[in-house]
Formats: C-alpha cells, sequence, structure tokens
C-alpha cells in the first residue's frame, strides 16, 4: 500500500477533454445503489474505518505547510468538518470533477475577459451560528496572502499573487485577477484551494471576540502583520492535538461531521453536525477511524469482524483475473463486499535535488534514466502486487487507467513510458559518462563525464526513505534495491511512518546541510490538491511549496505557465511528455486497493480523489 500527500490536477484542455471536464463539474453527487440484501435499514449505527498502517490524522486546522499535507488530514479529516469553498468527487468511485451541489458556493462567474471572477455563497450558517459568507472566503484568502511561505498550496506567480484586489459584501466575493485565465484551470487549481474559515478563528486568543485579530480586514499595509499572529495562533493550537475535541476553536463546523472524540494514538470519532445546512444529512450516529500500524494487524480486524471498513492487502489477495478488476474469489467471505479503488495518482521517489551528498548526481539526467531502469514496474506488479498495480510513467496519472489526461510517451513499454526496466542500460548509462564499477559499486573516475560537481571517487549510493507498515511496499523497495545493486547502485533503505517523511519535506536551499533526505520514498501525490487538473505547479515549478525535492527547470517553469492559460490538450501533453522525458521523480507503480465494507453498510463508494462522504452511509439489518 502507498500513502499519499495531497496532489494538484491540471489545466483546462479543449475539444472532447474539456467537455469530459465541464461534464465532471456539473455533475452533483448522488449515492451508491442501495444493497439488493432487502434488509432493513437501521437507524443510526457507527462505522468503524481502518486508516492506513502508519498513519493518523494529525493536523485540525485546514492552512497549512506541505508538512502537514496529506489525503487524510484534507479530503477524510478536515473536509468532514469544513468544507472547501468547492467540494470535488462524489460518492461514485470514478467521478473527479468539481462538485457543486456539496459546496458552500455557487459556480464562479467569469467576465472582463476572464480577468474578474464572482463568487456567490449559499448562506449556510456555522455551527456557532455565524455565517458562512464572502468574509469567511477573504479571511483565507488574506491568509495566504500574509503567509504564502507557510502555504502548501503556494506556487510563485500563483493564487495569491496573480489576485490584484478581492472585495467581499454580504454573500458576494468579487476577485480581480492580474490576466485572463482558463475559467477552468483557475476554478479547479486556484479557487479549489480556498477553504471558509469562521470569525472566531479570526483571533490571536482562545477568549478573543471572533473578528479581533483583524486577519480578515488586513492587508499589505502592515506587511500583513494581523494574519501573521492569527496564523502563528491557530498554528500552535493545531499542533496541540490532544484538545481537538474540546476546544472552542475546532468545535465551529460548517460540514455534516463534528469531532466527539480524539486520541494522539490516532483514534478519531465524528458525529453529526445537527446544523449542516447542506444536504445530504447524515444517517449513522458516529464514525470512528482507528488506526494500524501493520496492513496485517488491519487484515486481521477485517477478519474478525472488528471494523466495517478496510483495505485487503495485496499479499492476501488471490491473483488478479486478465478480465476484472476484482479478484474471483472473496478472501473475508460473504460477510463483507469488495471495491476497487483507484487513485486519480502517481506513484514516486522523489529525488532531493539540493542534496549536499546526492544533488550533484540527481542533477545528471543520464543519472535519473539509470535510476529509474532498475525499476522493475511490470515485474513487481506481478511477483508482489498480484496484478492490482499500473505502472506511473510520468507526470499525468496513468490511474485510473484510460484518463483523458496520458500523453501517448507514457503509454510506452506496457505503460512504464520512455524508460522500461533494464538493468544492462542502467550500467551503460553510468559507464558512458565516466563511471566503472569499485568494489560492486560504480564509481566516478571521469569527472569531465560524470557532470558538474561531482568528484572523482564519487560513488553511486543513495538513501531512500520509504514508508513503513505495509509489506507490499517494502517488499517493493527491497526488490528495487536488489535490482539496483546489479547496475552497481547502491539504495539503502530508512523505514519511517508516513508523518514522520512528510514532516522532513519541506523545500530547501540548495546544497544546504538542512537538507538531509537524499531520496522521499513515502509513496506519491494524489491530484486532489493543490489544485484539481493534474497540471505540475505545485510539484515541479520552481519555488512551489510542495516541491520537496527541490527540483528546477526554465522549461519545465515555461511548459507548466502555458497550462494556465491555453486551454490545448496539446499544451497539456507538450508538458506531461516532457515530464515524462526528464524524471522529475523516479516513477514508481500505482496500486489500486481491494476495499472491503461490511455487507450490512450501504452507501460506500471510494472515489478517486479520496473524498470520504460518509453522510451517504447507512446500516442495515
Amino acid at each position: 500500500m502507498n500513502l499519499w500527500r495531497r496532489k494538484a490536477r491540471l489545466a483546462a484542455v479543449a475539444g472532447m477533454a474539456a467537455v469530459a471536464v465541464v461534464a465532471a463539474a456539473c455533475s452533483s453527487g448522488g449515492s451508491a445503489p442501495p444493497s439488493s440484501s432487502g434488509g432493513t435499514v437501521v437507524k443510526g449505527g457507527t462505522a468503524t474505518v481502518a486508516l492506513p498502517p502508519s498513519t493518523t490524522l494529525n493536523w485540525i486546522y485546514p492552512f497549512y505547510a506541505i508538512t502537514n499535507a496529506s489525503v487524510y488530514n484534507g479530503e477524510q479529516f478536515q473536509w468532514l468538518m469544513y468544507r472547501p469553498l468547492y467540494m470535488f468527487g462524489s460518492n461514485t468511485n470514478n467521478n473527479v470533477g468539481i462538485n457543486y451541489s456539496l459546496s458552500p458556493a455557487n459556480e464562479p462567474v467569469y467576465s472582463n475577459g476572464g480577468k474578474t471572477v464572482t463568487i456567490t455563497m449559499k448562506g449556510w450558517k456555522w455551527s456557532n451560528g455565524e455565517p458562512v459568507d464572502a468574509n469567511s472566503v477573504l479571511f483565507y484568502l488574506h491568509m495566504t496572502m500574509g503567509q504564502k511561505a507557510n502555504w502548501y498550496a503556494y506556487a510563485p506567480g500563483l493564487l495569491p499573487d496573480n489576485v490584484t484586489s478581492a472585495t467581499a459584501s454580504g454573500n458576494t466575493l468579487t476577485m480581480n485577477l492580474n490576466k485572463a485565465y482558463s475559467s477552468i484551470w483557475f476554478t479547479y487549481n486556484q479557487l479549489a484551494e480556498l477553504t471558509p474559515m469562521p470569525q472566531s478563528w479570526d483571533v490571536t486568543s482562545l477568549n478573543g471576540a471572533p473578528g479581533s485579530g483583524g486577519c480578515t480586514t488586513d492587508s499589505a499595509a502592515d506587511k500583513w502583520a494581523k494574519c501573521a499572529a492569527v496564523n502563528a495562533f491557530l498554528t500552535a493550537q493545531s499542533k496541540q492535538a490532544a484538545t481537538y475535541a474540546t476546544s472552542p476553536l475546532w468545535s465551529v463546523v460548517d460540514g455534516p461531521w463534528k469531532l466527539q472524540a480524539y486520541s494522539t494514538a490516532g483514534n478519531v470519532t465524528m458525529v453529526p453536525n445537527t446544523k449542516y445546512s447542506g444536504s445530504p444529512k447524515p444517517q449513522l450516529s458516529a464514525v470512528k477511524f482507528v488506526p494500524f500500524t501493520t496492513s496485517a494487524t488491519q487484515f486481521t480486524a477485517l477478519k474478525t469482524g472488528q471494523i466495517n471498513i478496510g483495505v485487503i492487502p495485496s499479499e492476501d489477495l488471490p491473483p488478479k483475473p486478465a478480465n476484472s478488476v476484482l479478484p474471483a474469489t472473496n478472501p473475508l467471505g460473504s460477510g463483507y463486499n469488495l471495491q476497487p479503488f483507484y487513485q486519480f495518482s502517481i506513484s514516486y521517489a522523489q529525488p532531493n535535488f539540493n542534496n549536499p551528498a546526492v544533488g550533484f548526481m540527481v542533477r545528471q539526467l543520464y543519472m535519473r534514466q539509470a535510476l529509474q531502469e532498475v525499476m522493475d514496474q511490470v515485474g513487481i506488479i506481478k511477483a508482489i502486487y498480484r496484478g492490482y498495480a499500473i505502472p506511473s510513467s510520468g507526470p499525468a496519472p496513468n490511474s485510473p487507467p484510460g484518463n483523458q489526461w496520458i500523453p501517448s510517451i507514457q503509454n510506452q513499454n506496457n505503460g512504464q513510458g520512455p524508460y522500461p526496466f533494464n538493468i544492462a542500460k542502467a550500467k551503460a548509462a553510468l559507464t558512458s559518462h565516466g563511471w566503472s564499477m569499485v568494489g560492486g559499486v560504480m564509481t566516478c573516475q571521469d569527472p569531465a563525464k560524470c557532470g558538474t560537481g561531482i568528484k572523482q571517487g564519487q560513488q553511486a549510493k543513495f538513501t531512500y526513505i520509504y514508508s513503513t507498515g505495509s509489506a507490499s511496499a517494502t517488499a517493493m523497495w527491497q526488490t528495487y534495491k536488489s535490482d539496483a545493486s546489479q547496475a552497481g547502485i547502491a539504495i539503502n533503505l530508512v523505514g519511517q511512518t508516513f508523518n514522520t517523511i512528510i514532516g522532513q519535506s519541506a523545500p530547501c536551499s540548495p546544497m544546504s546541510s538542512k537538507c538531509a533526505v537524499q531520496v522521499f520514498a513515502f509513496g506519491g501525490w494524489a491530484f486532489n490538491g493543490p489544485g484539481f487538473e493534474p497540471t505540475g505547479e505545485p510539484l515541479f515549478q520552481t519555488g512551489a511549496g510542495s516541491n520537496s525535492g527541490n527540483y528546477s527547470d526554465p522549461k519545465m517553469d515555461n511548459l507548466i505557465n502555458g497550462t494556465h492559460t491555453n486551454s490545448s490538450m496539446t499544451t497539456f501533453d507538450d508538458y506531461a511528455t516532457y515530464g515524462a522525458q526528464q524524471l522529475p521523480f523516479i516513477w514508481a507503480l500505482n496500486p489500486y486497493y481491494i476495499q472491503a465494507v461490511s455487507a450490512k453498510l450501504h452507501g460506500v463508494t471510494f472515489n478517486a480523489l479520496y473524498t470520504l462522504l460518509p453522510e451517504y452511509w447507512y446500516f442495515t439489518k
């Protein structure tokens, strides 16, 4: 099982692709078809959901740095309580579009040739009676303006840099932009990052009067000092996880759920927000999230009926049939129904281009090619994941299969892209650039050929930190290490928890001693924020807040910028093709999960954006 940070999505495209995006954007969130079991619907009940191994829900404040960004803290924790300006995905398996019916704002209106956007709120209420109005959005927007360095979604030149002015009046927010943008891109990848926040959070103490912090009315005149003070307070409060369920701050919600109990060990219980303005209203009495240290212990909990929802580890599944996405037999029997869970995502290991030990090496394209060519995605999928995975091969998601964003280059070599598994070719790439085998490890003998910054005697040694808790993921990286060694590349594997790894993932200065991580191998990036079209600004743009590996390429920057204003699919293909060729990441296979759901729990689906909507769930006898 791989674990995910939040992801971004792409710019708008023309023709049939654009039609598909717009169609998804206009769809509403319907519940899954009721079970055919014919059981009697039970009012209430508690649904128990397994968290991924070694993962906890550990950040509640919806304005945060990359070190706290994950799909679990976002879509599966915060979104249940604090609705973003625009919700994405629905209670279906395949909708990755915008969902206005579940959002607190109506569809934005673009005017002035695309340089002005007007947002009208629906008139929802916070649970304390405050309006979810334009000021709620302006509060968050001002925070982005004053705290760019602390916001995971920031990319230079984009939100909030591209907003020249913003005014709030009642339920109407008007934003003027520095130039005309694609309306789909700006909605999906800019407005989507805004989350309304209540005035009761615009404070600098727990007993402060709502709005007394002054961030909602702050400006650049004081260098956003008020927002800085409010953010420092809210961030400090979010670090006090033990108080989440009791704090007067976090009890103010506008989503369908609120916290009843929270344990720093990982147990979280949510109950319905009886004052929720939206629809549908929750039918369950509670949803309980339960932590596990390994996939094996979680599977045991499924087998013994301790949880209602969980993942069947790939090692416990029979091989995937050629003509089906689900196994031919159910390892859990009739007590659970099985569903596939694809992720709109890419999987990878992320080299740190600024690491003082390996940065000069990974800046060489031939070295990245060699690191890619020792990754046997097809073999690992078959031997370890039993067929329940697909390759990643570039910045566009290969998952779900057949989605409209995949450029032709990524479909080459059975989905491995331009650099399929080939140990001999990897070895040849190194020897042709001045390396030779010394003691079983490739060693630079000719610095003029090895590349800028690489010294004679430098060895091709890399430390990958990978996320623990999954036997399959561990086996994958061990296989990679073994294959790499045959090409003379020495891989040192260090296992850490997912939360620990992302806690080290802030971008760092070139060759700084603070850039301690050599290669991040935590899992991948789901294209569900920052941004919901799979353009590359959060991951690959120079200086982006989620660019943990500090990748920088002027051509890549230009190609990314082109997707923001040009709606042609060719423009997107140019960007994605270049990314597949340049290898800012070492692409890894992208598993899809087989989710088990209690046969008595209905309305449950697994959206490819990780959107979790337990308000649709219900039990039957």
